[in-house]
């Protein structure tokens, strides 16, 4: 027996030696993804090189900070069904490249689910039940348990205790920092699980729905999408195109939440948008501290 558990941990610990030797995934089975889950289509690209010739689009406008280096990914075009390379973009790091927080992201979720709650759910006590006004019967005498009332909680049909006496509001309030801490997390992890998209504007040539699909099955953008913009007008052909579609969304960049990152797969930032959404959240970098409570009047100077 001690022979026998000696060999298969021999051979345990040499397939696990010999495997990360080679350079296959040391993960246990439980953690892999099934193959039928992983689209065979999609593949990860790779990251701009150096010299790859292509013209930068758009530097960062912040002063990045002297330790960190501005992330650099491709600029594609909604203008034809391929995914010919425009140029490229830098991405400022402490925006695009923040260390990922689980705990801050389903702390977030879980607040924009429930802040704007409000349960309806209501049940009548016993004064608001229908009947039971008299004694059902005398106090003594009857050989059964005393009773006031048949509307008493005990009794069937009677009123209910400690039950929800709504409407009640689900409502608290998260701090400012956490807020945008999981706006920069959720950009983040899109941008490293290559998830992330950016465009150089939302013009297509027609307003047909099946030109946009047609687009997404080719460069294999998954099942949802979920395109930013921070123009004051969205092109009237991708309204209509996406008007029908319920995988695919537009959403303007002021408006962009950690819920709707994380319930579509792919992320499409136009230029502007990467603009807005880099001064908004580097802002809050540098704001004041309020010298004295905000409901006084109050100015912050950026």
């Amino acid at each position: 027996m001690f022979r026998l558990s000696v060999t298969i941990c021999g051979r345990h610990i040499s397939k696990m030696l010999a495997s990360s030797f080679s350079g296959e995934n040391a993960l246990p089975s439980n953690l892999l993804i099934p193959s039928n889950l992983v689209d065979p289509a999609r593949k990860k690209r790779p990251p701009p090189e150096l010299d790859s010739g292509l013209p930068v689009l758009r530097r960062c406008e912040a002063a990045v900070p002297i330790h960190l280096s501005p992330v650099r990914t491709w600029v594609e075009t909604l203008e034809r069904r391929d995914s010919e390379l425009l140029g490229l973009v830098d991405l400022h790091p402490d925006v695009f490249a923040v260390p990922a927080r689980v705990d801050i992201l389903h702390e977030v979720e879980i607040w924009q689910r429930n802040f704007k709650r409000i349960s309806h759910a209501n049940t009548k006590v016993r004064s608001e039940v229908r009947g039971g006004g008299r004694k059902p019967w005398k106090q003594k005498g009857s050989g059964k348990a005393r009773h006031g009332s048949i509307r008493s909680p005990i009794w069937r049909g009677g009123g209910v205790s400690h039950g929800p006496r709504g409407p009640t509001s689900y409502y608290y309030m998260l701090p400012m920092k956490i807020r945008v801490q999981g706006l920069k997390i959720a950009l983040s992890s899109k941008l490293a699980q290559d998830y992330l998209h950016v465009v150089d504007t939302l013009s297509i040539p027609t307003p047909d729905p099946q030109y946009l699909m047609d687009l997404i099955k080719f460069r294999s953008w998954g099942e949802s999408v979920l395109i930013v913009d921070a123009c004051e007008e969205f092109p009237e052909n991708i309204l209509q195109a996406t008007e029908s579609l319920k995988t695919v969304n537009i959403i303007p960049a002021i408006g962009l939440n950690v819920h709707s990152m994380l319930k579509h797969e792919i992320l499409v930032l136009t230029l502007e948008a990467v603009k807005f959404l880099e001064n908004k959240l580097l802002w809050h970098n540098e704001r004041y501290t309020p010298l004295y409570p905000f409901k006084l009047p109050y100015s912050d100077l950026p």
